[in-house]
């Protein structure tokens, strides 16, 4: 059912059983060549895309002092590609029903502008610091891939079962978020952007995307074997940790 549903929506399966953000690099190359056509394009005036390309300006400026710093890898920029409905993708078709997202094979990160018209109204209210967060999140992934650890989680995920292999993308999503703590405690320290109120907006944001918070909602309960991302109260915890301390190495999810 699910690869049917992927052969009509040109969603890639990964996305479909797992509801990761990050669009493995385990497809094969006639899934990552799958076209899909291109939505409207997004007027480059637009309010949202202006600011979600100034937040990624932010994150280069931060990870490109802070990552040599902390771990001795330079560090290398994503491309940012902003959409509204549909676009291509190294990993396969990009549609809104996927929500923001990393491709590790070309190194972007996609955002669907209706996603963030969404979280005014879905997703803890929105705000400025909450779309950062999102948008610092997938950055967190392609830190991630610069040092190594999504390939070495991918490997690991081939060697276990579907349990397993959900339990290691919460541990990957978790980093990221805490990765996003590091980054906008750095860029406060550079920059002072944080306001009033923008943390407990960003850790309402992280509540209300919770795996266990989702999963009620659609359903009434929620099934924590079947979490790729991690619990409401778990994304709270690793954004905040990455928050107080600013280091790379407060967000060792695995070992703990």
């Amino acid at each position: 059912i699910v690869f049917a549903i992927s052969y009509f929506t040109g969603i890639s399966p990964q996305v479909l059983m797992g509801g990761a953000e990050i669009v493995s690099n385990s497809m094969n190359p006639q899934q990552q060549t799958q076209p899909a056509s291109s939505g409207p394009a997004v007027d480059p005036n637009d309010p949202t895309r202006k600011f979600l390309a100034h937040i990624m300006g932010a994150t280069e400026d931060v990870w490109t002092t802070v990552l040599p710093q902390q771990t001795g890898v330079k560090y290398a920029p994503a491309t940012l590609v902003i959409y509204d409905g549909a676009t291509r993708s190294g990993c396969g078709g990009a549609r809104s029903a996927m929500g923001p997202f990393y491709c590790p094979i070309d190194k972007k990160v996609y955002l669907d502008t209706s996603f963030f018209n969404d979280m005014k109204t879905k997703y803890g209210g929105g705000g400025d610091f909450a779309y950062a967060y999102v948008v610092a999140h997938e950055i967190g992934h392609h830190v991630q891939d610069l040092l190594g650890i999504l390939d070495k989680v991918d490997a690991a995920k081939e060697r276990v079962g579907q349990t397993q292999a959900n339990a290691l993308s919460v541990r990957v999503e978790l980093q990221a978020d805490c990765l996003a703590g590091v980054w906008a405690a750095n860029a406060n320290q550079k920059w002072q952007i944080l306001e009033p109120g923008d943390i407990e907006k960003a850790l309402a944001t992280a509540q209300a995307i919770g795996d266990d918070r989702l999963q009620t909602a659609a359903r009434g309960y929620a099934v924590p074997d079947s979490f790729t991302h991690g619990s409401a109260a778990a994304r709270q915890q690793w954004l905040t940790a990455g928050l107080k301390s600013g280091d790379i190495r407060s967000c060792d999810t695995f070992s703990k």
